[in-house]
């Protein structure tokens, strides 16, 4: 059983900073991307960024310059730095990764339950 749990969402002031933390756990051969999605009421799910199990990085472009997306592989941990957060960064943010369960499968994609973020006066 794989599972995604994030941690570290809350209220937070305009202009404030919050760091998400994902942790994966269970049985499996291997992690590729990990990633973060958010979404807002009424939206769709989107990406926010995503690591490559490389180090490679990619940022929506609403938060680019923001947010930073790491990884610790050793830990299967991923985080999202996220700073200067607008109202508009309010969302239901998710922690994604896609997984080698077993060295001959498919990777497929796993997602946490959903932490979320409230950027408010």
């Amino acid at each position: 059983q794989v599972q995604l749990v994030e941690s570290g969402g809350g209220l937070v002031q305009p202009g404030g900073s919050l760091r998400l933390s994902c942790a994966a756990s269970g049985s499996f051969f291997s992690i590729d991307a990990m990633g973060w999605y958010r979404q807002a009421p009424g939206k769709q799910r989107e990406l926010v960024a995503i690591i490559t199990s490389g180090g490679t990085t990619n940022y929506a472009d609403s938060v680019k310059g923001r947010f930073t997306i790491a990884r610790e592989n050793v830990k299967n941990m991923v985080y999202l730095q996220m700073g200067s957060l607008k109202p508009e960064d309010t969302a239901v943010y998710y922690c994604n990764a896609r997984i080698k369960k077993y060295a001959t499968s498919w990777s497929r994609d796993y997602w946490g339950q959903g932490t979320q973020v409230t950027v408010s006066w």
